[in-house]
């Protein structure tokens, strides 16, 4: 509890913000990009099943405490916030049925028909 205290008032709004951005779970992340990463590629021999990135570091970062984040993950839920700001301000015209748009941003942990 004292440790929590102590994080850097910077790191808990980035934390905040990349969870209001990434709004599936870390299961449903992890399935959508087995289901994207079982392409005709198919998986790696790696224990990450070579996932796609960014979504593997994303997930990684999920799994994570807030206590526990390195600066690495710190950089990771910034671009992740900065890019799936991006794309939602870039909405096309056929909105949540265009499939393209819409599995880009579920790549970053984002599902544009999740309300808030």
């Amino acid at each position: 509890m004292a440790r929590e205290a102590r994080l850097d008032p910077e790191v808990e709004v980035i934390w905040d913000d990349f969870h209001a951005e990434v709004n599936v779970s870390s299961e449903t992340l992890r399935q959508w990009l087995l289901t994207r990463g079982s392409g005709e590629e198919a998986f790696g021999p790696g224990p990450d099943l070579d996932l796609p990135e960014p979504g593997r570091q994303i997930l990684a970062v999920l799994r994570k405490r807030k206590v526990d984040l390195t600066p690495e993950d710190i950089e990771v839920m910034r671009e992740a916030i900065t890019r799936i700001r991006e794309l939602t301000a870039q909405r096309p015209r056929r909105g949540n049925a265009d499939d393209e748009w819409r599995h880009a941003l579920l790549d970053l942990g984002h599902d544009v028909l999740i309300e808030r």
